[in-house]
């Protein structure tokens, strides 16, 4: 009988778990961002699912009239995320988070995207956004950025300058009173805006 309980408690406990939502509001430093906990089906591979993922937000973002910066999918301590950033002329602000955030959370509930549970994050990208995309650094040639490398070149790690131009396997940078740089994309640790104060 005891361990006819201990079933029946773990069945309950796997449907609370896969029923589980929860909506609440928070900001991280300058960024409104919307969470939201649930869990769906698994599709495989981290790359898929951003694909996926991005995919199912690009009519949201249509809809809200917003753009979409990037979307990630990513593991930080025992915890997964599902990062949506999104952007527009003025910048994004809380309403247009959380209005994204829950006609999100539905495309990817009808989905079933992902098996585990995780966390869906909906924010701006902020000012020292990250350069991930071709589109990303078409729409940052002119502007400063700020990169690190995995492993020192020149004996540095870390440059900064006016992006010039880049294609697949290379990113130039400008330095003040320096020639042009080039470093090859699959090097890169980081590469972002750089933020003025």
């Amino acid at each position: 009988a005891d361990s006819f309980q201990k079933k029946c408690l773990h069945f309950v406990s796997e449907v609370l778990q896969y029923c589980f939502v929860r909506l609440t509001m928070v900001r991280v430093g300058a960024a409104p961002t919307l969470i939201c906990l649930y869990q769906g089906e698994k599709m495989a591979g981290k790359k898929d699912i951003e694909t996926k993922a991005e995919e199912l937000l690009q009519p949201v973002t249509d809809a809200q009239g917003v753009r979409i910066y990037d979307v990630e999918y990513v593991k930080e301590g025992s915890d997964w995320y599902l990062r949506a950033y999104i952007d527009k002329d003025g910048g994004v602000t809380i309403e247009d988070c959380e209005a994204v955030s829950r006609a999100y959370s539905e495309k990817l509930d009808e989905a079933d995207l992902i098996q585990d549970a995780y966390i869906l994050e909906v924010s701006s990208p902020g000012l020292g956004r990250q350069l991930k995309k071709d589109r990303h650094f078409a729409n940052s040639i002119g502007e400063e950025v700020e990169l690190k490398l995995f492993e020192t070149m020149d004996g540095e790690k870390e440059f900064t300058g006016i992006l010039t131009a880049f294609d697949k396997d290379t990113v130039t940078i400008q330095a003040e009173g320096k020639e042009a740089q080039s470093f090859e994309r699959g090097k890169l640790a980081v590469i972002r805006l750089t933020v003025d104060f």
